[in-house]
């Protein structure tokens, strides 16, 4: 958990899934980029696959459902032990990966996606099989914020529109953000996932205010 302490603040929580080519400890390295004060922060760690022409075993997130359901557990204990140290703030809990780590966060949100309050893909393509958008009537209030690398061969600006032209038609809101790099990891990027987040928090206490003078008038 990386955090800054704030004692009687309810903190939003960034649960990172790391990239195939890295592990759980992906979220020390960007923290400081993203922010050391404004979350609390867990990254669950990859699931062990054996690669073909690779020796020993790698972290990844695979798409079967028998991957899916067990990356689903770690995520739930690793908010689950975010909410016994820490005053986690219940709305706000934000499910962000990179590459794979991307992907499996979009599978993961749009099966539960009560659970969470929105969700980050940098450089991750939306899953396809499985029925991904099975509780598409709930997920059409999870916001969702996809990153494109500009060069990037594993996810192509072309694959990221044909994305989002899926979530538009499913009735989903979006923001989609492209980077002038190759498929990696960039400090600007990870500044616009902090500031994304943040403008969400904004956005719902706006939403919780105006409700309450409606409420009252």
């Amino acid at each position: 958990m990386c955090i800054r302490d704030r004692p009687g603040y309810a903190y939003p929580l960034l649960v990172w899934l790391h990239g195939p080519d890295a592990d759980e400890g992906q979220l020390l390295r960007i923290m400081p980029i993203v922010s050391m004060r404004n979350y609390v922060a867990v990254a669950p760690r990859g699931l062990s696959i054996v690669r073909r022409g690779c020796n020993g075993e790698k972290l990844d997130w695979p798409q079967t459902p028998e991957h899916v359901y067990e990356a689903e557990q770690r995520v739930f204990e690793a908010v689950a032990a975010a909410r016994e140290r820490y005053n986690i703030a219940e709305q706000r809990v934000f499910l962000a990966g990179f590459d794979s780590g991307g992907t499996m966060a979009f599978r993961i949100a749009m099966g539960h996606p009560r659970r969470f309050g929105g969700v980050l893909s940098l450089a991750g393509r939306f899953p396809h099989g499985y029925a991904p958008f099975s509780q598409l009537t709930e997920a059409r209030r999870l916001p969702v914020f996809l990153c494109v690398c500009r060069d990037s061969r594993q996810y192509s600006p072309v694959d990221a529109c044909a994305d989002l032209r899926l979530l538009h038609t499913a009735g989903m809101s979006v923001m989609l953000r492209q980077y002038p790099c190759g498929h990696e990891l960039m400090p600007m990027m990870l500044r616009d996932l902090d500031r994304w987040i943040i403008d969400q928090i904004t956005s719902g206490q706006d939403r919780c205010a105006e409700a309450f003078r409606e409420e009252r008038a």
